[in-house]
């Protein structure tokens, strides 16, 4: 087989041409009609036969090889975040008020580039590859691998693995991350609102303060994690939104809060929603109010097949020796809908090292997240090795 380094060399131009367009023109999820479209295009010229609107906007296309075998899925997700750019980038973001703050104009970008490598390749092995473009993967309500799970992106033909991999800023390039098992949290929602009663605010003994009881909630809710989740467990119970009142002098008669539940192990998982529930409960009828609340279970845990693992670890090793392997000692509490492949079947998904230790450091879902490009020939490779590797077996 021709080596794999020289063949993306081949294309490295293209695949930087290709991230700097979806960098310019992120589109926030179940908005990617553009982004679809032009990964349908470039796929159209790489001489494959794209299927669209799949799960939405998704996009899947088929990459067949010499003889019959297995069918290897490479998955990316294309969506992006409301973040207003700060980078200075020559190619920011033209889109005002969004942004590709998780990367995900990257992971596009690889797929495209394993896409030419793989195609390259066809005739030296068996099987198939199907690429599979994802749209919403930051909407953890309606995700966009579920929909395009349902849809049948792992049928037709079935597919017996699927890889995928997510840039990392707090992994410098040139490092790769992967563990066995548990690699990325389970992700919930949760709503809740507090219901008072409004009065003049020099006067609250005649109403119910639904922004006492709020903050109340917010405080006794820290006890979860603190008193009801073992040591040894991790799990994060975080308040992000807190809406209510009308003006300075009226006591508030409702209080709107939303938040975020992680935890890897499915057993507290389960627990959440009534603990969180009982202590809402609690505070508010206690304080006389009354509450409405509603837990949404969203991203499982990204869960890394024992196989699978093993096999990437192969393919990291090959592509930049023994050092370019790290096995982080603890998972990631962020959500990934990833997680829903690897229900489906064995997965394995790793994190791409992607900053420069000579720069600033920002984080994922910030306005000053950027993801150095010298990563991305990494994180193809890595790609593609796995791929072949998995075909051969």
């Amino acid at each position: 087989m021709r080596d794999v380094h020289e063949v993306i060399n081949q294309y490295w131009d293209k695949v930087k041409e290709h991230r700097e367009w979806f960098h310019r023109h992120p589109e926030l999820s179940h908005e990617e009609a553009g982004t679809a479209a032009y990964i349908a295009k470039v796929l159209k010229e790489i001489g494959l036969e794209p299927k669209t609107n799949i799960g939405g906007y998704g996009v899947t296309a088929l990459i067949k090889g010499r003889g019959p075998g297995k069918c290897v899925g490479l998955r990316a997700d294309f969506d992006a975040l409301p973040v207003t750019e700060c980078t200075g980038l020559p190619y920011a973001s033209e889109n005002p008020g969004v942004m590709h703050a998780c990367g995900h104009d990257t992971h596009a970008a690889m797929l495209l580039g394993a896409a030419y490598v793989m195609n390259e390749l066809k005739d030296e092995f068996d099987g198939c590859v199907k690429l599979i473009f994802q749209p919403a993967e930051e909407d953890a309500a309606a995700c966009g691998s579920k929909a395009m799970i349902e849809d049948g992106v792992l049928e037709h033909p079935h597919v017996d693995a699927v890889f995928g991999q997510h840039v990392w800023p707090t992994m410098d390039v040139g490092k790769i991350g992967i563990r066995n098992g548990a690699m990325m949290a389970s992700s919930d929602r949760f709503f809740i609102t507090i219901h008072g009663k409004n009065a003049h605010g020099s006067q609250p003994d005649a109403g119910i303060d639904a922004i006492v009881i709020a903050s109340q909630v917010v405080t006794a809710l820290q006890s979860i994690v603190s008193r009801n989740v073992g040591p040894l467990d991790s799990a994060v119970v975080t308040i992000g939104v807190m809406r209510g009142g009308t003006r300075y002098n009226i006591i508030a008669d409702t209080v709107e809060l939303e938040g975020t539940c992680r935890n890897l192990n499915p057993e507290v998982r389960n627990k959440m929603p009534e603990r969180i529930e009982n202590i809402v409960k609690g505070v508010t009828e206690g304080m006389g109010g009354a509450y409405d609340f509603r837990y949404l279970r969203c991203y499982s845990p990204t869960v890394n097949d024992p196989k699978q693992f093993e096999l990437v670890c192969d393919a990291i090793k090959e592509t930049g020796g023994d050092d370019l392997l790290v096995i982080p000692e603890n998972s990631a509490l962020g959500g990934e809908d990833f997680s829903f492949y690897c229900e489906k079947r064995p997965c394995a998904f790793w994190w791409l090292g992607c900053h420069d230790p000579e720069k600033p450091f920002f984080p994922i879902h910030s306005g000053g997240f950027y993801a150095e490009e010298r990563a991305l020939p990494i994180g193809m490779e890595v790609m593609v090795r796995s791929a072949l590797k998995y075909l051969a077996q």
